[in-house]
């Protein structure tokens, strides 16, 4: 494939001619907690002066603060090469390697365990934020990948982290390229704190409109619904079918993360297996016995159901259906079933629990859909923020694939 005009080919792939590569030991330090300092678990305090990540307090490509213990000042005076400053580069060395994050800021003065190497440019030809940009792309991935192909490595030594090379445009281009993607960081990280601002409005909703008023009945759920659990037919195998005229076989794994419906399931079974198995139609719901503790699912279909199954029915009677997806989804009554469940090795729901637990509501139906209703709502503009971030990280990796390659150039 003829190259571009103005770009060459490299060991790590085509790049603008302006371009270098270059290896990372000629061009960074690479530090960490030595190994006869010893520091252990058994030294990490809940509070204190002196801050200390772990391999643990990473996320999404920075330290997450709250999570950070704490270390007396000996072990953070013990090593000036890893007391932490503002714009260093963290590597997890240990567990699972190569995850990376940046020192935006530092809430106290802070040291690092073993598992982890601070990286430092030798020189200011280098924007530690467009090298942690770096380290967070492709590059880094396929440079991993490489040294740990075919093994159970869990362990990044300094001999091969010291051979990656990585790309080099000039500083002001480095610095623009940095700038770009922290901006979008910026948006992504404001619309986290937006959503969990949304979901503690939520939270806080829920407990206020579903908290039991005058004049609400409070019933043991069994009284005014069906509890039931579901059956299999055995051996499964011989019930399973690809015919189109079988009947959904609803298992664990047809329910979607943050899922409020199972619309669809993968596999079929005869209908000869619905008088073996428990039949449950549109509108039911569906509470795992052990996954999800207390979750509640709404049936978009038809279908058959295991043993691994509880199902609510016949609760139309008394119970708008959305309403009662928010009373089976509150602390409320999550707090029951743990209750109720209390005792046991593992938490399970069983019928018994189910049916026990005790539901208040209103009895005008149009009471509980006003209920329903402003929850709902909550829940779209969740939703509308959920999809807003979606996009912004899509559009994070696609700025990540084009701009360190050169195909979009800032300046």
């Amino acid at each position: 494939m003829e190259l571009k005009k103005g770009y060459k080919q490299t060991e790590i792939g085509v790049i603008p001619e302006d371009w270098e590569v270059k290896n990372i030991l000629d061009n960074f330090t690479l530090k960490a907690r030595i190994g006869w300092q010893g520091l252990t678990t058994a030294e990490y305090l809940s509070i204190g002066d002196y801050g200390l990540v772990t391999g643990t307090d990473f996320r999404d490509g920075y330290i997450n603060w709250e999570n950070c213990v704490f270390v007396e000042k000996i072990r953070y005076v013990q090593d000036k090469n890893i007391q932490l400053k503002v714009n260093d580069v963290l590597v997890t060395k240990d567990g699972t390697i190569g995850k990376v994050a940046f020192i935006n800021k530092l809430p106290n003065p802070t040291t690092l365990n073993s598992g982890i190497f601070v990286v430092r440019p030798k020189n200011r030809n280098i924007d530690e934020r467009f090298f942690y940009y770096i380290l967070m792309s492709f590059y880094f991935d396929i440079f991993l990948s490489k040294i740990t192909a075919g093994s159970t490595i869990t362990h990044l030594y300094q001999k091969d982290f010291s051979t990656f090379n990585f790309i080099l445009p000039q500083l002001s281009e480095q610095n623009a390229i940095a700038q770009a993607l922290s901006d979008v960081d910026a948006y992504i990280t404001s619309l986290e704190k937006l959503i969990e601002k949304k979901k503690a409005i939520k939270q806080g909703a829920m407990q206020e409109l579903l908290k039991p008023k005058d004049g609400w009945e409070i019933k043991k759920l069994g009284n005014k619904a069906e509890i039931l659990r579901g059956g299999s037919p055995r051996p499964i195998e011989s019930y399973l079918t690809t015919s189109s005229d079988g009947v959904n076989w609803i298992k664990i794994g047809d329910v979607k993360i943050k899922a409020k419906f199972i619309e669809s399931t993968e596999e079929k079974i005869v209908k000869e297996g619905i008088s073996r198995s428990r039949f449950v139609k549109q509108g039911d719901f569906l509470l795992s016995n052990s996954m999800s503790f207390g979750r509640p699912y709404i049936l978009k279909i038809d279908g058959c159901i295991h043993d691994g199954w509880l199902v609510i029915q016949n609760y139309q009677k008394y119970f708008d259906k959305n309403f009662l997806y928010y009373v089976l989804s509150s602390e409320l009554v999550l707090n029951q079933y743990k209750a109720l469940a209390s005792g046991s090795s593992v938490l399970n729901l069983n019928k018994e629990i189910v049916n026990n637990v005790h539901i208040a509501y209103p009895e005008l139906i149009s009471e509980q859909q006003r209920i329903a209703k402003i929850l709902s709502d909550l829940d779209e503009d969740i939703l509308t923020s959920e999809l807003k971030l979606e996009k912004a990280k899509s559009i994070k990796q696609g700025m990540i694939q084009n701009l360190l390659t050169g195909k979009i150039r800032l300046i």
